[in-house]
């Protein structure tokens, strides 16, 4: 018993077929007396160790305020039995319910049950809760989607996003490492010999499903929202790549929902960078302890949406804090805010539409080398740089100087009239805010495949020469133009390396005066000065761990002058060096390197090359697991080439292999 909580390493929880999973539980001092609501959590991430220092601080915090605590590993994930052959699946949610009906019947438990979790986590709390367990009263979704064709790792605008093989790659070696001998004993090893023998290719899987279709709904609870029978907290921010989902929750939920977006990116709240965060870990116990213990507290009647209002800042690779202010509404959609209609002109963006014009759009393939990361997670440099160099490669509309501040709330919306001289294209669309200095600030962006310019599941390529109208909606924002700022419009046919280049370099032609794009207006709200304050941020003492060697991380772009090929690369890949943290408490040494190369020249999309290299050591005493790992994404014209292998060794001595060799077709991709 440390700090009045009951630590509970492992328990397994048995499943109807006969598969146990692997749970840490934290109890508060006295559950067993006097039952507690539980929390879960319900990830692939390996609680034993790479998520450990992550969970403690958090789950023994709400241990300590009295809910029990539950952090599980998927089946086929971390200690827990089985294999896991994709994300979401209908194997997943059924265990799923099976854990709450578990842990609702816990002696220690009063049957009232939670779901939280970031991520992954996120989305299988709405996934589940649309299952509608009898025991779960409420949950938190922290930066996750509900539409996982239209905001994931995989496609944007039916675009092919490059994190799509990153992230495959991830989630494939955090399934290549075994089970801890300490918890599942001698079987560890034919459980994971299993396991790398049946590891899927995620990263084809999803190539393999570019289209919206039933494969993606299934696990998108926009699709049938009204499954979802309890109260839902939705958490985004702005630097993250799901914030989109927060309102649109808010908007389509029947059941009491709160949204609140502030500036963070891909991490909770009480860890928020940039800055500045809250005490999220407060918030929450407000959110539980109404649903959960039925206590009055007011959270309920607070405004259904609460964002970061941020202030324009001088483009920079990361900020420790963005500076702004809490604003709330009180119904979404408001009907406080109100579109305001600009026109691509040939003289710029303004009230007037002006006369019709054609302009040529023919973008670079390095275009978007200034985007920073698709999604950020509050590392160095993720953020979009100064968009002078993008804004130079595309075509561009500015307001004139503002003459007062305006501010936006919302999903930005342009309406283009266009013709490509190909069948398939890519438009990609930025709003940013031009500072009196010249600096361009990315304020918001989206992308569209133009094949799929009319549905996503029934792309259309375009006739070549033949204009047509398309509508794009940017990501959601909050932003303040000043006084003496430009708004500016910038379009682009390439968005290296976060959207895999088109199969072939595109000629595209805009017509002013008949292009518009609508911003999402607010006025202040008066109210919003008497919003309620977030509480500083806690959490409880972390795991004992010693850092033993650190990996330098960086990023580099190169330039060959004489091939023209540019070559932006993440990290490194010394990976004889790789970061070692010891975690004292279960004397277990835990390493991980990550290095991600992207190289393309400037006039061939088909040049485009993607590799990500991987390392993992596990090891205690004389035990050691090394897994390395390395996947390259090249295209032609009519197929992807996915290439990868696998190296797993046990104590320096080779275990298995594996390679891949995969030729996919680009459906208009």
């Amino acid at each position: 018993m440390i700090d009045g909580v009951e630590d509970i390493e492992n328990t397994w929880i048995p499943l109807a077929d006969g598969c146990r999973l692997a749970a840490r539980i934290w109890l508060p001092a006295g559950a067993r007396q006097r039952p507690v609501p539980a929390l879960l959590e319900y990830l692939p991430y390996r609680k034993r160790d790479f998520m450990r220092a992550r969970d403690e601080p958090m789950h023994r915090y709400f241990a300590q305020h009295g809910y029990a605590c539950m952090r599980v590993d998927l089946r086929g994930s971390g200690d827990s039995d089985g294999l896991l052959f994709d994300e979401y699946s209908e194997q997943e949610h059924t265990d799923g319910v099976e854990v709450i009906a578990w842990l609702a019947a816990q002696a220690w438990c009063t049957g009232a049950v939670g779901m939280f979790g970031i991520s992954w986590g996120g989305f299988n709390s709405l996934q589940i809760a649309a299952r509608r367990p009898p025991a779960l009263k409420a949950v938190i979704s922290l930066c996750a989607s509900d539409d996982r064709y239209r905001d994931d790792a995989h496609y944007m605008g039916g675009c092919l996003l490059t994190e799509n093989l990153q992230w495959g790659a991830i989630l494939m070696m955090n399934q290549a490492l075994p089970p801890d001998p300490e918890i599942v004993g001698d079987a560890w090893r034919e459980q994971w010999r299993l396991r790398l023998e049946r590891l899927p290719n995620f990263p084809e899987i999803w190539m393999r499903q570019p289209l919206r279709s039933d494969y993606w709904s299934a696990g998108s609870v926009a699709d049938h929202i009204e499954r979802i029978a309890v109260p839902v907290y939705a958490i985004g921010g702005w630097a993250d790549a799901y914030s989109n989902a927060v309102p649109r929750l808010v908007q389509a939920l029947k059941v009491p929902c709160k949204g609140l977006i502030g500036p963070w990116a891909h991490t909770f709240p009480h860890l928020g960078v940039p800055g500045p965060a809250i005490g999220f870990l407060q918030e929450a116990l407000r959110w539980w302890d109404r649903w959960l213990k039925g206590q009055r507290n007011g959270i309920d009647q607070e405004p259904v949406l609460r964002v970061w209002m941020q202030e324009s800042v001088t483009p920079a690779p990361q900020y420790a804090e963005i500076p702004g202010r809490w604003v709330a509404e009180t119904a979404w959609p408001s009907t406080r805010i109100t579109p305001e209609i600009l026109h691509l002109a040939s003289g710029g963006l303004g009230t007037d539409p002006g006369k019709t014009e054609e302009r040529i759009l023919s973008s670079p393939q390095t275009c978007g080398l200034r985007g920073g990361e698709w999604c950020a997670f509050g590392s160095d440099g993720e953020m979009p740089r100064d968009q002078r160099p993008d804004d130079g490669f595309s075509l561009t509309f500015d307001t004139r100087r503002l003459e007062k501040r305006t501010e936006i709330l919302g999903a930005p919306v342009v309406r283009i009239t266009l013709a490509a001289d190909q069948p398939t294209a890519n438009l990609i669309v930025r709003l940013c805010d031009v500072a009196p200095d010249g600096s361009s600030l990315r304020v918001s962006y989206g992308v569209l495949n133009l094949a799929h310019r009319a549905s996503h599941s029934s792309p259309k390529p375009l006739e070549p020469g033949e204009f047509c109208s398309v509508v794009l909606a940017l990501n959601d924002i909050a932003h303040a133009f000043p006084p003496g700022h430009r708004i500016r419009l910038a379009i682009s046919s390439a968005y290296w390396p976060i959207v895999w280049p088109s199969s072939a370099k595109v000629h595209i032609r805009i017509l002013t005066g008949k292009s518009t794009l609508e911003l999402p207006v607010r006025p202040p709200r008066g109210e919003d000065a008497d919003l309620r304050p977030f509480d500083p941020p806690d959490m409880a003492a972390s795991v004992p761990a010693k850092r033993i060697r650190h990996h330098e991380f960086r990023r580099r772009l190169q330039v060959d002058l004489t091939s023209n090929d540019f070559e932006y690369e993440l990290n490194g890949s010394e990976f004889d060096d790789a970061s070692l943290v010891h975690f004292e408490d279960i004397d277990l040494r835990v390493g991980y390197t990550l290095s991600k190369r992207f190289r393309i020249r400037e006039d061939d999309p088909l040049s485009a090359r993607e590799t990500i290299e991987q390392r993992s050591t596990l090891a205690r005493g004389s035990w050691k697991i090394t897994v390395r790992m390395t996947m390259t994404l090249t295209a032609t014209a009519d197929n992807f080439q996915l290439h990868g292998a696998l190296q797993a060794d046990e104590n320096d001595t080779p275990l298995l292999s594996r390679d891949w060799d995969l030729s996919l077709p680009r459906r208009f991709v």
